[in-house]
């Protein structure tokens, strides 16, 4: 009885080690913008929009106050098992739009980039309607369709 016991214990022990190991992925993923090496050399010759599209793309945001510009973001996100995940590789395109004219090109890296300290709790949207769930439920009554009618 006693050997079983022990092989047991040796089973569970295998059985724990491999569910926390299985937690611990090491995996990056690629958010935004995928830019390639050269791209300082790649938009330093842009004077139009059309031109900025056809080599980078539309911008993932555009500026409503001010000046217009055009803002593209890319960042690699590093998942470490339990951990916190992180960044790197972060680049920020910023192009100064007028019209159809560019007016500038900045592209910012890693160290050009402030740490910012995201501030906890979420930000009020002016206007906003608060639902509780039970009206988010009644809410949503009737607006969806059935699936396979094709509407």
């Amino acid at each position: 009885m006693k050997i079983q016991s022990s092989k047991f214990k040796v089973q569970m022990f295998f059985i724990v080690l491999a569910t926390i190991l299985s937690a611990c992925t090491f995996q990056t993923k690629h958010r935004g913008y995928v830019f390639p090496e050269t791209i300082e050399q790649d938009v330093a010759s842009i004077k139009t929009t059309s031109q900025l599209l056809d080599r980078v793309g539309a911008p993932q945001t555009k500026t409503i106050y001010g000046d217009e510009v055009w803002i593209y973001y890319g960042a690699d996100e590093n998942y470490r098992g339990p951990l916190k995940h992180t960044f790197t590789d972060k680049t920020v395109l910023l192009a100064w739009v007028n019209g159809n004219a560019v007016k500038k090109i900045q592209v910012l890296h890693d160290d050009d980039l402030e740490k910012i300290k995201i501030a906890d709790g979420e930000t009020e949207i002016p206007a906003a309607i608060e639902l509780n769930a039970l009206q988010e439920l009644f809410n949503n009554i009737g607006r969806f369709s059935p699936a396979g009618l094709g509407q």
